[in-house]
């Protein structure tokens, strides 16, 4: 490509390390074009990194794909590159983050250990692996070189796993957990639409549903949007991002007034 495409996400915030890691890519392969995904993941959350990788992947143009949340940086955990079905490179940590997305885009196909000391930088920091390792990386595989030329082959099984919760049906419940809390305080949980509608056999807006977190009862109304309850009222609705249900409050923050953080059990049953 003339100008390959790099996207990149981390958990760095507003610091200069995303600009310094750009640098970097932009020094090995000026005509990267770079899409910052976010760097607001919620820091050291390895689940979060991989759910917000997994939402935007699959909207962004085949390329490189460089994520870095990196609690473990310095230790014995590997830095890795993936090649996907769909053509994509993924490079970032083995910690579970990039799998999601990897299944997402079809699966891997090639999947290498960073081992080539002359695709990093001369001096390869203990903290600052973004810097040092994966951004130069992530650069020269921008720049055309082969995801072989990077380390050994490793294989898929042999990486570390990340699954999302699943959501069951008992007993006319749907037993869910919250899977991600967005910056609004919309809740994703497991399971999609279609697992309410096998409750009711049908779902329409204005359907009522049983909440119950631990001890506390709520009686939440689906709707297709937040405008069809009041401000402040909760609802059940899907969410466009993540294409699964999510409990959200109209103008408000749903994880502030039910106390919902990752992995709190939630129950729906038609009310």
């Amino acid at each position: 490509m003339s100008e390959p495409f790099v996207s990149f996400l981390t958990d760095f915030g507003l610091d200069t390390a995303p600009a310094t890691c750009r640098g970097v890519i932009w020094s090995i392969c000026p005509n990267a074009r770079i899409n910052d995904l976010t760097h607001s993941s919620r820091q050291f959350a390895i689940r979060d990194g991989a759910v917000l990788l997994w939402s935007s992947l699959p909207y962004q143009p085949v390329g490189v794909h460089l994520v870095v949340v990196d609690p473990g940086v310095g230790t014995a955990r590997r830095p890795v590159a993936l090649q996907v079905e769909r053509g994509d490179l993924l490079v970032g940590p083995d910690n579970g983050v990039l799998m999601p997305a990897a299944r997402r885009l079809g699966g891997i196909t090639a999947a290498h250990v960073l081992e080539n000391r002359a695709l990093f930088r001369d001096l390869v920091s203990d903290t600052f692996h973004g810097r040092d390792i994966f951004a130069p990386v992530a650069g020269h595989l921008a720049a055309g070189v082969p995801i072989g030329d990077v380390g050994s082959t490793i294989g898929p099984a042999d990486l570390v796993q990340l699954d999302f919760p699943e959501a069951y049906i008992e007993d006319g419940t749907l037993v869910t957990s919250v899977l991600f809390v967005d910056r609004f305080g919309n809740c994703r949980l497991a399971g999609e639409a279609s697992d309410l509608a096998g409750l009711t056999g049908t779902l329409e807006p204005g359907d009522a549903f049983e909440v119950a977190i631990g001890d506390r009862r709520e009686r939440v109304t689906w709707h297709p949007t937040f405008g069809a309850v009041g401000p402040g009222e909760l609802l059940l609705y899907e969410d466009a991002d993540y294409a699964g249900l999510a409990i959200g409050r109209n103008l408000a923050s749903a994880a502030d007034e039910l106390g919902l953080v990752n992995d709190v059990g939630v129950r729906i049953r038609p009310a």
